[in-house]
């Protein structure tokens, strides 16, 4: 069965059988994918109409049906003529792919992380999820040989797909973009454009760590704001308290972006209201475009509801980022009208970049504010949620952390996070336990050979990490956190009982480098990896020399795995202050 572009929903899927009951069950299906349409299966006439009066969203970044070539130059020749063919890697036909997102088949109503153990656990560590309503051919990936294989094959360029972006930045926003996309969305010349101007000032450590003043602020501000939210008799946050993570690492995002505060963490802060739509759309874009861009769905061809939503939580998010940037323009004018000149190391990422091209800067705030909140605010749920149900490596992260910073309230050193080692392996292991995605996305610049198969160029894959994480192949007493793990030989950890820990730390690491790759690896690496980096180390440091962390509620299932995993329960920690 083959998927056909078609100007009429009739021909959406398109049988390769007369058999009365596949036509029955597609019709079905059809029913189903528009179902988001308020209205429009009821008549069937009126959805040709409007389809055909609507253009193809994209073209896929791959070919739906890819075409092997041989050609010597790209792979060794006795490789890819030992291996097996494309056409032979496990898959379901399109058919049978969608009976299993039907309500009540197997794939249906699941998370993404669930979604991909369900299709591993029926084909294996390599799988194509057929081509299907718009989508190309995907590859799915659960080794990290291939894993390795892609990443040292994918040139200066990488190219990562994100689809419903890229429809609302090149199409519905052209004019404001103006083909200065950003790095979520743009691949080959213009994505190295972008990238290779705001690299210097976010990627290289000593341009990130100048901030750390003003970082250690907003999470002083921050730990007097969970004193003034917590119960006066149990000590624990009320049920909203995501918001005043979120509040707390827009802030310290603010600074290095804008170059200022928004004033989130204190009282009646007039940006308060705007920072929850901000969070509302960021929920609402991170959700629904897993939706989209992984589901059945006929957002390519149709304007359905849920992709309606995301393109008003997508403009929703633009304009308040874009309000924020306005007022930090307006700020610098005043300043320069007054004579007020800073030193380079004084300025925000922003106001260095705004010298060289207003535009860029622009949309980098844009892509640090649209990546850089909801990920950032798992990973510290997730370090606070490890740290609250073990209290024993807690108090050596604190014994450590008082060392650097003897008063509660005190200053950072330039040197202090360098001498705090049991810190950053505490976030490394809380982010294996509870990762931030379930896998990464590329699309293959050559030919290759993968777990012996022979996959083309142009190929769409989906390279799994989670299934590896509890794998006893690669981790060590996966379902344990250690953050000794991640210590690397002679690191000097608050102690004596804990050195035999350090000594095996080594036994403990993943026995493949490529397993563990939380923020993507290569040319494309996150950009905002030094910032929430930075955030993490400064803020769970302040925190856990404030207090004594505690969870006493069930944990069933504390994350909902979408386009990137976030907090799925209310986050009632007990903060006691330590002595």
């Amino acid at each position: 069965m083959r998927m056909h572009k078609t100007s009429s929903a009739a021909a959406v899927l398109v049988l390769s059988s007369k058999n009365s009951n596949s036509q029955m069950f597609y019709a079905k299906i059809n029913c189903v994918a528009l179902s988001e349409c308020a209205g429009l299966a009821k008549n069937f006439a009126a959805i040709s109409k409007r389809l055909l009066a609507t253009k193809q969203v994209e073209q896929p970044v791959c070919p739906a049906q890819p075409t092997v070539s041989l050609e010597q130059s790209t792979v060794a020749t006795l490789e890819w003529q030992r291996a097996r063919p494309y056409s032979e890697l496990p898959k379901d036909s399109v058919f049978r792919l969608l009976t299993k997102f039907l309500p009540g088949g197997r794939y249906y109503n699941l998370d993404s992380n669930a979604l991909e153990m369900a299709m591993k656990k029926d084909h294996g560590d390599i799988f194509v999820v057929p081509a299907f309503m718009g989508r190309p051919n995907t590859v799915v990936l659960h080794n990290p040989e291939d894993f390795a294989r892609v990443f040292r094959n994918e040139g200066v360029s990488p190219i990562r797909p994100f689809a419903t972006l890229r429809y609302h930045r090149s199409k519905l926003q052209a004019d404001f973009f103006q083909q200065i996309e950003g790095v979520l969305t743009t691949q080959g010349e213009r994505w190295s454009t972008f990238r290779s101007a705001v690299n210097p000032l976010l990627m290289q450590p000593k341009n990130v760590q100048m901030y750390l003043g003003k970082m250690a602020q907003v999470n002083q501000e921050f730990v007097e704001r969970i004193r003034s939210i917590r119960d006066r008799d149990t000590q624990e946050v009320p049920n909203n308290f995501e918001d005043y993570l979120q509040c707390w690492l827009l802030e310290s995002l603010s600074i290095v972006t804008l170059g200022k505060q928004l004033g989130l963490l204190r009282d009646h802060s007039e940006n308060y209201e705007d920072a929850l739509k901000l969070f509302t759309a960021l929920n609402t874009i991170f959700t629904v475009a897993f939706d989209l861009e992984w589901k059945p769905s006929l957002w390519r061809r149709v304007r359905t509801p849920k992709f309606r939503r995301f393109l008003q939580a997508a403009d929703n998010m633009q304009a308040i980022t874009l309000k924020y940037i306005d007022e930090a323009i307006t700020n610098l004018e005043a300043e320069k009208k007054m004579g007020i000149v800073r030193l380079e190391n004084e300025m925000s990422a922003f106001e260095r970049l705004l010298k060289i091209d207003k535009k860029i800067a622009t949309v980098m705030c844009i892509d640090l504010f649209l990546a850089g909140i909801n990920t950032t605010t798992s990973m510290a749920t997730a370090v606070l949620l490890c740290l609250a149900k073990n209290p024993e490596k807690q108090q050596i992260l604190r014994k450590e952390v008082m060392h650097v910073l003897p008063q509660k309230d005190g200053n950072f050193t330039a040197d202090a996070l360098n001498r705090i080692p049991y810190l950053r392996a505490c976030i490394k292991e809380a982010i294996r336990i509870y990762p931030l995605t379930v896998g990464i996305v590329r699309v293959t610049q050559s030919d290759l050979v993968l777990s012996g198969y022979r996959i083309p160029k142009g190929t769409v894959v989906n390279m799994v990490s989670t299934s590896l994480f509890t794998n006893e192949s690669f981790f060590a007493r996966p379902n344990d956190y250690l953050p000794e793990r991640w210590l690397r030989s002679g690191a000097m950890v608050e102690g004596r009982e804990h050195e035999s820990a350090v000594a095996g730390a080594q036994a403990l690491r993943p026995t493949n480098p490529f397993v563990y790759l939380p923020f993507g690896f290569g040319p494309r690496v996150c950009l905002g990896r030094r910032i929430s980096e930075l955030e993490m180390e400064v803020g769970i440091a302040r925190l856990v020399r404030n207090f004594q962390i505690e969870f006493n509620h069930p944990i069933d299932k504390p994350f909902k795995s979408m386009f990137v995993n976030m907090p799925n329960m209310p986050l009632k920690f007990k903060f006691t202050d330590v002595e």
